[in-house]
């Protein structure tokens, strides 16, 4: 078994929490969102946190969590600390809890992003099989989830396509499986290469695809840009993208 403390604070006092809690054996600390606040593209540089936030500890079963929550509130010189909890948590398979998460997801009226340890459902016309990894992109996200589905209900048949930062190469996939004729996937992370070339392996659409580890664009003339990315490098590049 492990414990875990859960805390409700606010954004100023997250961080000192964190600490003390590190510092008392923590294993590890998770910040969450307490009340739903969205917190769209940051200036660069900065990681703000939200004005309601639950800080999570997890600790061995028999860690003295008493005595860290006395040092708690003495740090935060008061008689009380914010609103806490103390659970078990059950060991388990982490590993196997995390997979099980990951189902096979319909986008449109034909395209399903299928894990390969599950079955795509019965009629699905266009399969991608995909594994959650390092590199961004599973479906999951709205963004993504909103790509796949104007992929899905616009012709991409025999076009040619840039996807631009393309994490796991789930949207250039997505295109060829939908019948575009070849797919150039750029991107600076070297992970979302590896990521997107192993994908794409296992789709058999190696031949299709081509990837390009640093950013650049110039010199390719296609019919579709997809750049599932924020907007500002989207606004600051524009005149690149669409020359």
């Amino acid at each position: 078994m492990w414990q875990q403390l859960t805390i409700h604070t606010s954004a100023n006092n997250a961080e000192p929490i964190s600490n003390l809690l590190e510092s008392n054996g923590a294993l590890a600390v998770t910040l969450m969102d307490a009340a739903d606040q969205a917190i769209f593209e940051p200036p660069l540089g900065e990681t703000p946190l939200w004005q309601q936030t639950v800080v999570i500890g997890l600790f061995n079963h028999d860690a003295n969590l008493d005595g860290c929550i006395a040092e708690l509130r003495s740090q935060l010189d008061s008689k009380s600390i914010p609103r806490h909890s103390i659970s078990e948590l059950e060991d388990q398979d982490w590993e196997r809890v995390c997979l099980d998460r990951f189902q096979a997801m319909s986008y449109g009226k034909n395209l399903v992003i299928c894990p390969s340890w599950r079955s795509a459902p019965d009629g699905a016309h266009t399969v991608v099989l995909l594994d959650p990894g390092l590199a961004f992109g599973t479906g999951t996200h709205p963004t993504t989830a909103l790509c796949l589905e104007w992929l899905d209900g616009n012709p991409v048949a025999n076009l040619q396509v840039i996807d631009f930062g393309c994490g796991s190469g789930i949207l250039g996939l997505a295109a060829l499986k939908l019948g575009a004729k070849h797919v150039y996937a750029i991107d600076i992370d070297p992970q979302a290469i590896i990521a997107t070339q192993q994908n794409a392996e296992n789709n058999s659409l190696s031949n299709s695809i081509t990837t390009r580890q640093n950013g650049i664009i110039s010199g390719l003339k296609v019919d579709i840009i997809l750049a599932n990315i924020l907007a500002e490098p989207l606004i600051e590049m524009a005149d690149i993208l669409i020359d």
